[in-house]
């Protein structure tokens, strides 16, 4: 048995160079909401110094100077294109993990080490001609260390062509030297911290470390995570994957605010958003945390950021409790003396809405759930967002700032690339 990680190289910017071959072998960036700041970059963006997390208007110059293409996030092509490179995965193998939306885990169950070798170089292969993605397989015999190999894949990929195989104890240990303890998958920054402090630096090192004192200080798993590494399945694959365990909607607003009204319709229409997502997955939360943030790159003024988080008395999905609690929150951390520049809020406490726990507190529960069954069937036929709650801005539609935003080349009639 082995688990093999497919991984897209360069998504985002790779989604946006399918459909303007131009961009090949330029730097290519892709911007936040509101373009704020970059979140995918191409290998010769990198090459160029820009981080992950660059300030969009801090680079500006740099972006001019080296011809550097810069693109608004157009997360509906790089979604529809993610399903096209997952159902393609899913012809091969039946166990399946779409881990995220540039990433799969798959299980080979039965196959020689031949076999299994020639379906991942096809799969490469295919996944290329049919969607012009490029991608990078790791293969070993946990998801661990399949992680591990699709990070040689890609670094080497002039000499692996984009597939590495750990398939010998000699690989695995060389592959686990030459990694650092802080770029191994599931570690984490407060993990590596802890490490540095016994002087461990290497994959190596981590795995030479007593049992027991990875489950005293990095619990079950990190000890799960250093059998993985020596070469001892812990994790499969886990099907059906999709539902979230929170659900947020943040947004940086176009100037600051300091109006306690201004917030109050903006953390409603947040909260209304977020209810959405979590009635679409047919889940309710029972927890929800509200934050407010000044301008972090407002110079001469003091930076601030609040938040709140508190347990509802009962699970809901409900947008008239959800944002009825969040105002609450709001009231509570806001200060009328500074200006803030975003706001959010973030649902958790997940659970399926068929499992809902009853309570003397949700009297209403039927009546709301007819309720919101209506708002979502009316948005759905008429268009999102036309019933609102009374304290929304009932002429605001929030639009992102996405300046530089692409075609929705697959999703759009209006949009297809026109041949002539």
């Amino acid at each position: 048995m082995m688990f093999a990680l497919i991984d897209c190289n360069n998504f985002y910017a790779s989604c946006e160079r399918v459909f303007q071959p131009h961009l090949n072998g330029k730097p290519v960036v892709i911007l936040s909401n509101n373009d704020g700041c970059v979140i995918a970059r191409s290998n010769e963006a990198k090459s160029l110094g820009i981080p992950m997390g660059a300030p969009a208007f801090k680079y500006k110059e740099l972006f001019q100077k080296n011809r550097v293409q810069v693109f608004s996030s157009n997360f509906t092509l790089y979604g529809d294109i993610s399903n096209r490179v997952m159902s393609i995965i899913s012809r091969y193998v039946p166990d399946v993990e779409v881990y995220s939306i540039d990433e799969a885990f798959i299980k080979f169950n039965g196959f020689s080490e031949d076999e299994t070798n020639k379906k991942c170089k096809e799969i490469i292969e295919t996944i290329l001609k049919w969607t012009g993605i490029p991608v990078s397989i790791g293969l070993a015999p946990t998801k661990s260390l399949a992680k591990v190999a699709n990070r040689i894949a890609k670094k080497y990929s002039n000499k692996t062509d984009g597939f590495y195989s750990i398939n010998t104890n000699e690989k695995r240990i060389k592959a686990l030297r030459n990694i650092s303890a802080g770029d191994i998958w599931g570690i984490g920054f407060q993990n590596e911290k802890k490490l540095s402090r016994v002087n461990v630096k290497s994959g190596m090192d981590f795995i030479n470390l007593p049992d027991n004192w990875v489950k005293k200080n990095m619990s079950i798993i990190g000890l799960k995570l250093k059998k993985e590494l020596e070469g001892i399945p812990t994790l499969d694959i886990e099907e059906g994957k999709v539902d979230k365990k929170s659900i947020a909607t943040t947004r940086s607003f176009e100037s600051d605010i300091s109006s306690l009204n201004d917030l109050i319709e903006r953390i409603t229409t947040f909260s209304v958003v977020a209810s959405k997502k979590l009635r679409r997955q047919n889940s309710e939360c029972n927890m929800i945390s509200v934050f407010i943030r000044s301008n972090p790159f407002k110079k001469d003024s003091e930076r601030s950021h609040f938040s709140l988080t508190r347990t509802l008395p009962f699970s809901t999905n409900s947008s008239i409790e959800i944002s009825k609690f969040a105002v609450k929150l709001l009231k509570k951390i806001y200060s009328k003396n500074k200006s803030y520049k975003k706001a959010g809020i973030i649902l958790m406490g997940l659970s399926p809405q068929s499992t809902h726990q009853f309570s003397l507190f949700d009297q209403n529960i039927d009546k709301q759930k007819k309720l919101m069954r209506s708002i979502d069937s009316i948005d759905n036929k008429y268009g999102l967002y036309k019933v609102r709650l009374a304290s929304q801005d009932q002429k605001r539609i929030w639009k992102m700032k996405r300046q530089k935003l692409s075609r929705n080349y697959t999703t759009e009639i209006d949009e297809v690339l026109i041949v002539k």
